[in-house]
């Protein structure tokens, strides 16, 4: 975080000081874990069920917070420790996050959002732009109320890029985001069916996705999906310029000549209006391409020329974990962890990838957990998985879970489908089933919404393949 006062630090959260020196500088990081706590930093005690923030004070001044945001003043004995006293530490976090971006006008704030590749193209955009110039991005999904001004936060007078990932679990969520730090670029990918539970529809999501363009202020930049005509109609939302990407002869930045290769990375010709140029990417899936194709839309509003840019995305890479993390084990086995999160279009995405890296020579294992969040879509949106598995020719299918049941079905309704359908309890049983059924030669995906199915690829991984 930039350098502030005691004494700002107050004024911008409407908080007063206890026990503080108003003069007392906050050089290091803000953070809500007292054991990641820096000298120099803030420590934010939130109180939970579990565990009180509050009961922690004590240790991250001594770990040298230098101050406590606190909806109370710490435990008896330990009133010494200097405090800023608010009345809510998350609206408190989102008004610091927002002074902070005031005070640094020559930050460029990027958002992303979509119904699945939220993370994925976020990692992108912060590669690309890492290469331009000072850039804050946070690893995984830090998207929500929290975690966003937790990344805003991060940056400093140096950041030149602030790449923010913004979820939303219903109407109001991301315009609530955009109002702590306002993107100048805003990049919508997909609308989908994840958390339609919450939403209650598709065009409730789509509802909220395009809260991200009507934020962008009038010299901004909306990047989006020129493929999915949903995202596509929120041209009409925005005052911002609009760059539509995809494969569509409609898209200003697009691809063409897809191939992949025996590992399911994708190349193409990168097609702007400044040239053409050849990219080969170095991740696996099919989807990597409107992916890769969005963050080449930010770097290039934000001044990569297109030679640079095609090496670039050549050189991306995976940052966060359990995101279609291809490795190969001692025995020939190949796997895909692709188990931190899933939703119908992702799953989908996921089964193709599994089916373009074995070709028709290889043995494929799909291991699919509950898709969590669908509301009344859940029964059908299972099923739609199980049948395009089937429809793909997966071997073997093993749906982990009574709620994931519906995955067998889906299959083994398709009749001309030749392949076998498990249904196990639960993740050790999912194991136990794929120690006595995988050969050499078999590429496995492992996929479900959060915590289904990761004990599944940890139980797949040797030693020498762990992140």
């Amino acid at each position: 975080m930039i350098g502030l006062t005691l004494a700002e630090v107050a004024a911008a959260v409407s908080g007063h000081l206890v026990a503080a020196d108003p003069a007392t500088v906050v050089t290091g990081p803000v953070e809500y874990d007292s054991r990641l706590v820096a000298p120099g930093g803030l420590f934010v005690a939130f109180p939970g069920e579990q565990v009180d923030g509050h009961d922690y004070a004590a240790a991250a001044h001594a770990a040298g917070a230098v101050a406590v945001l606190a909806t109370r003043v710490p435990p008896p004995g330990a009133t010494a420790i200097p405090t800023v006293l608010v009345d809510d530490q998350l609206t408190a976090m989102a008004a610091l996050a927002h002074a902070v971006v005031d005070r640094l006008p020559g930050l460029t704030v990027v958002g992303l959002t979509g119904s699945s590749g939220k993370t994925t193209t976020k990692d992108m955009v912060a590669q690309l732009l890492t290469g331009m110039g000072p850039t804050v991005a946070p690893t995984g999904s830090l998207n929500n109320e929290l975690g966003y001004p937790y990344t805003v936060l991060k940056s400093g007078t140096h950041t030149r890029y602030l790449v923010l990932e913004m979820g939303a679990r219903g109407l109001g969520h991301i315009r609530y985001l955009c109002g702590i730090a306002r993107p100048r670029v805003g990049v919508v990918l997909n609308v989908g069916v994840a958390h339609l539970g919450e939403f209650g529809s598709v065009e409730a999501i789509a509802a909220a996705k395009g809260e991200l363009v009507e934020a962008l202020p009038a010299d901004g930049l909306a990047v989006l999906n020129a493929d999915d005509p949903r995202v596509a109609a929120m041209a009409g939302r925005t005052a911002a310029r609009v760059a539509l990407v995809g494969e569509c002869d409609a898209a200003e930045v697009r691809a063409e000549d897809v191939t992949l290769d025996e590992r399911g990375r994708a190349g193409y010709t990168l097609v702007t209006p400044e040239g053409r140029a050849p990219v080969r990417l170095a991740v696996s899936g099919r989807h990597q391409v409107g992916n890769s194709l969005a963050a080449a839309a930010v770097a290039r509003e934000l001044g990569q020329p297109l030679p640079d840019l095609a090496e670039a995305l050549g050189r991306l890479r995976l940052v966060s974990a359990r995101r279609m993390d291809v490795f190969d084990r001692p025995d020939g086995v190949t796997v895909i962890d692709d188990s931190y999160n899933a939703n119908p279009a992702s799953t989908a995405a996921a089964l193709r990838a599994l089916a373009a890296l074995a070709g028709t020579a290889r043995r494929t294992v799909a291991v699919l957990g509950y898709l969590a969040e669908l509301g009344e879509y859940e029964r059908a949106g299972h099923e739609e998985v199980g049948r395009l598995a089937a429809e793909l020719g997966v071997d073997l299918l093993i749906s982990v879970g009574a709620p994931a049941a519906p995955i067998h079905d889906g299959a083994t309704g398709v009749a001309s489908w030749g392949g076998k359908s498990v249904r196990v309890s639960d993740q050790a049983e999912a194991v136990a089933l794929l120690r006595g059924e995988l050969r050499p030669g078999d590429v496995v995906l492992v996929k479900g919404s959060r915590y289904r199915t990761w004990a599944v690829a940890d139980a797949l991984r040797p030693p020498e393949a762990e992140q």
